[in-house]
């Protein structure tokens, strides 16, 4: 009996290591900004918290996620046959669910470290990777180094980061003015993508191998861009979105860099300029009404100036707009960036798609 009661133990671990392995694998670890924040700002004294009404009115309650429904990486998960992944501050996010996937994106949180000091508390990409890294270790006490590195050598990473370095740090005139005044736009960008590099460089020395980056989207259509600069009119603000191409061009040529130094590492580049781009292009064949203005309003001729919030409107139908708030997407758009994410061609994402990365 004292043998038996030894081995158990062991046991118990073998189980649950069998059990999220084959039955779960591959597992999802996410990191980014507010665009795929699943609550870790809940647990932050910071402006940016999504955890109130209106949002999540299609979710079923405010979770933290910084839409009416799901983000992106949500619905990837989910056709995946994964369950939605955890947010790392919550409380519950120990044990055993942590081998199926942990959420370390924080809304706010950027590339370089100043980005979203306005907001006060977030994660930025450094401190995420501080968080897997911990979790990491988590990971192989409970079922050992060997199975550990399998576990993430078979996963799935996602990183979703880079607007906010733009959109709260050098387009915010009230904290970066002098440095604008300072720094050319090729010199901010040359400075993201080498802190970037670093990163991305650590997550794989982390044990990361497939991992799905997506560029900055067209942020110059956003409600709060078009209504902050009114002399655009109808159009998008087209200088942030020279800086999300700018920053893009060259994230392409880190990832094919990445890709060729980094033996045995599949990164893809998520177009997701290109999908938005085309999304806005073509909204009404794609069941758009409104591809301009947010569904959850307060004031602006596009909804863009004041968070999405308990006093605000909520527009009827939700499947209708493009965009839920003054920066994020709603559920109906988040849907179709993850089908093409999902089962794109290279023109969306490169070298390959989700489906065809989780193959490698």
């Amino acid at each position: 009996m004292g043998a038996l009661l030894n081995l158990l133990p062991l046991f118990i671990v073998l189980v649950l290591f069998n059990v999220s392995t084959s039955d779960y694998l591959p597992a999802n670890f996410v990191f980014g900004d507010s665009l795929v924040d699943a609550g870790n700002n809940n647990y932050l004294v910071s402006f940016s918290k999504a955890n109130y009404v209106p949002n999540g009115i299609d979710f079923g309650r405010p979770t933290g996620r910084f839409t009416n429904g799901r983000t992106i990486v949500d619905i990837i998960g989910q056709e995946l046959g994964m369950d939605l992944t955890p947010p790392y501050l919550a409380p519950t996010t120990v044990g055993p669910v942590i081998l199926k996937g942990v959420n370390y994106a924080s809304g706010g949180g950027g590339i370089l470290n100043f980005t979203g000091q306005i907001f006060g508390g977030r994660l930025n990409f450094d401190a995420q990777i501080d968080n897997f890294a911990n979790t990491r270790q988590d990971i192989i006490a409970s079922i050992g180094v060997p199975a550990a590195l399998n576990l993430l050598n078979r996963s799935l990473f996602s990183v979703s980061i880079g607007s906010n370095d733009f959109i709260n740090n050098y387009l915010t005139p009230s904290f970066s003015f002098s440095e604008r005044e300072s720094e050319s736009p090729q010199s901010f960008v040359a400075k993201m993508i080498s802190k970037f590099r670093l990163q991305l460089t650590r997550l794989f020395n982390l044990g990361a191998r497939k991992v799905v980056v997506a560029n900055v989207g067209p942020i110059g259509c956003i409600p709060s861009q078009r209504d902050s600069n009114i002399g655009a009119g109808d159009s998008c603000v087209s200088f942030p979105n020279q800086l999300a191409q700018l920053y893009n061009s060259q994230l392409k040529d880190l990832i094919t860099e990445l890709n060729s130094n980094l033996e045995g590492s599949a990164f893809a580049y998520a177009d997701v300029y290109q999908i938005l781009d085309d999304m806005l292009k073509n909204y009404v064949a794609l069941g758009f009404v409104n591809p301009t203005s947010a569904c959850c309003r307060v004031a602006g001729r596009y909804g863009g100036l004041v968070p999405c919030g308990p006093t605000s409107k909520v527009c009827w139908d939700r499947s209708t707009y493009v965009f839920w708030d003054p920066y994020h997407p709603t559920d109906a758009a988040n849907v179709i960036v993850a089908e093409n994410l999902l089962e794109g061609g290279s023109n969306y994402i490169w070298p390959r798609n989700i489906r065809g990365l989780l193959q490698t």
